[in-house]
């Protein structure tokens, strides 16, 4: 099942527990497909690991966190006025916002195997 929006990276502790991080950062228009492709991830996590999901370390086979930023830039131009020697700020139209989704996923080295093959990530 590929992905287009999330693009994980794995890294992996000395106890052989794995971490999948991925971000996103889209407009508007894109939000409602990678919110779908995160539903989609965690989805599947939940079918294959029914009642698995817990802090590895606690005896969990997977877990997850996930968060979300929306950005709006706001232009402005500078000016000095040389009568008042200060900097005026004009500030300009705000931009289309930035939408950006962080989700890192961690688990025991079954669930990394069965997640790297399900989400073509070898």
């Amino acid at each position: 099942m590929a992905l287009d929006y999330l693009d994980f990276d794995y890294s992996e502790d000395t106890e052989g527990i794995g971490v999948f991080d991925a971000m996103a950062t889209t407009g508007p228009q894109q939000v409602a497909a990678v919110h779908a492709e995160i539903a989609r991830v965690l989805a599947w996590a939940h079918a294959a690991f029914p009642g698995r999901k817990g802090p590895v370390g606690d005896g969990g086979d997977w877990d997850y966190d996930l968060q979300g930023m929306q950005e709006i830039t706001l232009p402005e131009s500078l000016e000095f006025d040389e009568n008042t020697c200060q900097v005026r700020v004009h500030a300009g139209p705000a931009a289309t916002p930035r939408h950006t989704v962080t989700v890192s996923i961690s688990g025991t080295p079954e669930f990394c195997v069965a997640f790297t093959a399900q989400f073509d990530l070898a």
